[in-house]
C-alpha cells in the first residue's frame, strides 16, 4: 500500500496487549521504522518500570526498533492515515519479548511440519455510556434481546459504525450481533493465517475503543466488568491447512469427520489448562467470569458441539472443521494467548496424546480440573508448566509474570478480600481505560 502523502500510524504490542507507537510523516513513513525506549515492556498502565532483566535502568533503557511490517498497512480509521504493525528489533535482531515474535515462533514448528495454523477470533465486548455519577455503565437498551439487530440493541448506530470503519480498513468481517447481556455485542472476522488473524484481532481492539469514543461511549473487553450480567469472551477457532489448501482437522473416511490430530490437539490444550490460565485469563478481573455455569471453558474437558465444555468441536465438517477454545477472556492478548494454544496442541501431536473422554452433553462435568480461582495461583501453574513455559522463552516468561503479580499485589493490596468473586471497584479503575 502506498504511504506517500499520508501519515503512518506505527503500531506495536506491548506485554500487557497495550497498543504502542508513533505517527511518521514523510520520508519517515516511507522508511516505515522508528525507536523506542525498551523500558514499554517492563511498564505497568500506571506507568512503573518493573525490575526486569535487561529491559530497564540495569542496561540504561536503550532502544528496540520498530520497523513496519508492509504486509499488514492497510487504511486507517483516521483522516489521512495508514496503519501499520511494526516487527520489534533489539541490535538488529528479533526481540523476544516482542509478543509478535512470540506468536511467531509459535508458527514456526507448525509450519515445519507442513502445516499453517489458520485462526478466527470472536471478538465480544460491552459497550458503556455516560453515567450521572459521572462514571460509565452499560448502555441502555430496554429493548435487547439476544442475537438481535438493528435499533433494538444499536440505537446510537456506534456498533454499526464500528463494523463499517473495520470494513473500510480491510478487516473482513462476516457477522455481529448483540449477545446474551444487554450490551454486549460480538463481532466476527474472517479466518486468516495466524499472525494476520492476530495482528486482526489486535486493529480491531483498537479501532473498537476508538470509534467508540468518538460516538460518546466508551467499550470494554474485559471478561466481567459487571456484577449483575454475564461477560465477554474471546472465543479461538483454529484449525491447520496442508500445502495443498485442505483442511488438515477433516478426515472424510472418518466416521465423525475428523482427522486423529484433532484429539491429540485436544489432549495438549486440556493437558496444559490450568497452565495456559494466566495466558488465556491475564488479568484480576478475568477470574469473575471464570466460573461453574457460565459457558466460559472453565473445565478442562471436550465435547462435540456443546458451550459448557472448554475445548468445542463445533459441527461443521469439511473445510469449516475446526477446534473452538473457549478459556480466553475478552482482554486477552491475542499474540501471546494464540502462541500458548499452539504451542500446547503442537504438544499434543508431538507426544500422541489422546485426551479423556467427551463430555455428555446435559451431564455434570466429567472432570474436577479447571481454571484457577484467582490471578495469583494461575500464574504459579504457569510457571510450573515447564513445557509451555520453555517454548513461550525465558524472558518473555519473566516479563509477563512480574507485570502480572505486581497487578496482583495493586488489587490485593486494595480490595482486602483477594478471593472474592464480585467486580471491585479497583478493577474497573485499573483497567477500563486500557481494555
Amino acid at each position: 500500500m502506498d504511504i506517500k502523502g499520508k501519515r503512518l500510524r506505527l503500531l506495536f504490542s506491548d506485554v500487557l496487549g497495550v497498543e504502542h507507537g508513533k505517527y511518521l510523516f514523510g520520508d519517515v513513513a516511507d522508511a516505515g521504522h522508528a525507536g523506542f525506549s525498551i523500558g514499554v515492556y517492563p511498564l505497568t498502565t500506571d506507568k512503573e518500570i518493573l525490575d526486569v532483566s535487561r529491559q530497564q535502568f540495569d542496561v540504561g533503557l536503550p532502544d528496540v526498533e520498530a520497523h513496519i511490517d508492509r504486509d499488514t498497512l492497510r487504511p486507517g480509521w483516521e483522516d489521512d492515515t495508514v496503519v501499520g504493525i511494526a516487527d520489534m528489533k533489539h541490535h538488529g535482531d528479533p526481540f523476544e519479548v516482542d509478543p509478535r515474535q512470540v506468536l511467531r515462533k509459535a508458527v514456526e514448528p507448525w509450519r515445519e511440519m507442513g502445516l499453517d495454523p489458520m485462526f478466527a477470533y470472536e471478538h465480544e465486548f460491552f459497550l458503556l455510556e455516560p453515567g450521572a455519577d459521572g462514571g460509565w455503565q452499560p448502555e441502555s437498551l430496554p429493548s435487547h434481546r439476544v442475537y438481535g439487530t438493528g435499533m433494538a440493541i444499536d440505537p446510537s448506530g456506534t456498533v454499526d459504525a464500528i463494523v463499517r470503519a473495520a470494513q473500510r480498513c480491510g478487516l473482513p468481517v462476516e457477522c455481529w450481533n448483540s449477545e446474551f447481556d444487554t450490551s454486549c455485542y460480538e463481532v466476527n472476522i474472517r479466518y486468516k493465517e495466524a499472525i494476520p488473524a492476530a495482528d486482526e484481532c489486535f486493529l480491531f481492539r483498537l479501532l473498537v475503543k476508538e470509534i467508540a469514543a468518538k460516538n460518546g461511549r466508551r467499550a470494554t473487553f474485559l471478561g466481567k466488568p459487571f456484577n449483575d450480567r454475564g461477560g465477554s469472551g474471546l472465543h479461538i477457532n483454529f484449525s491447520f491447512r496442508r500445502e495443498d489448501g485442505s483442511n488438515a482437522f477433516h478426515d472424510p473416511n472418518a466416521p465423525d469427520g475428523l482427522a486423529p490430530m484433532v484429539k491429540q490437539c485436544i489432549a495438549g490444550l486440556l493437558a496444559h489448562h490450568e497452565g495456559l490460565s494466566a495466558l488465556c485469563a491475564p488479568n484480576t478481573n478475568a477470574y469473575k467470569r471464570l466460573k461453574p455455569n457460565l459457558l466460559s471453558g472453565y473445565w478442562a474437558n471436550w465435547g462435540h458441539d456443546d458451550r459448557t465444555v472448554g475445548v468445542r468441536i463445533p459441527p461443521a465438517r469439511g473445510e469449516g472443521t475446526r477446534l473452538e477454545h473457549r478459556v480466553a477472556d475478552g482482554a486477552a492478548h491475542p499474540y501471546l494467548v494464540t502462541a500458548a494454544v499452539l504451542h500446547a496442541a503442537r504438544f499434543g501431536v508431538e507426544h500422541q496424546m489422546s485426551p479423556p473422554e467427551a463430555q455428555v452433553a446435559g451431564e455434570p462435568p466429567n472432570t474436577e480440573r479447571c481454571v484457577p480461582p484467582t490471578l495469583e495461583v494461575a500464574l504459579a501453574a504457569f510457571e510450573a508448566d515447564d513445557e509451555l513455559c520453555a517454548a513461550l522463552g525465558p524472558w518473555l516468561v519473566e516479563t509477563f509474570t512480574k507485570l502480572k503479580r505486581a497487578e496482583w499485589e495493586r488489587y490485593a493490596k486494595t480490595v482486602g478480600d483477594s478471593n472474592t468473586t464480585e467486580v471491585t471497584p479497583w478493577e474497573i479503575d485499573y483497567y477500563l481505560p486500557f481494555f
